[in-house]
């Protein structure tokens, strides 16, 4: 009888023992070649460059936005700017203008 009890305690234990073994494994695995893994730390490191360069063109539209804004607010207007938008955009001209027209 003890020599049953303790025939299914030594199977308990490797079934434990190989159960952790396992999961310790599995998590090696992850940490590895999972998404944020030691294997994708190198294509995370790229993407995240790429990121920062498109941040930083788009922080520079945003500023140039932000000065084109400035310079048509209504109560300090550009003349200029605004010169050339309604021409630009009305396709209008003074009379001592000359148009030329170029293809794109």
């Amino acid at each position: 009888m003890r020599a049953m009890r303790h025939d299914t305690n030594l199977a308990k234990e490797r079934l434990v023992q190989g159960s952790a073994l396992a999961l310790l494994l599995l998590m090696g695995g992850f940490a590895i070649a999972g998404p944020s893994g030691v294997l994708a730390w190198g294509e995370n490191q790229r993407l995240l460059e790429q990121r920062r360069e498109k941040l930083a063109e788009l922080e520079s539209q945003r500023d140039h936005l932000k000065n084109r804004v400035a310079l048509l607010d209504s109560r300090k207007v550009d003349p200029d700017l605004a010169g050339e938008l309604l021409r630009a955009n009305l396709n209008v001209a003074r009379p001592d203008e000359m148009v030329m027209l170029i293809k794109r």
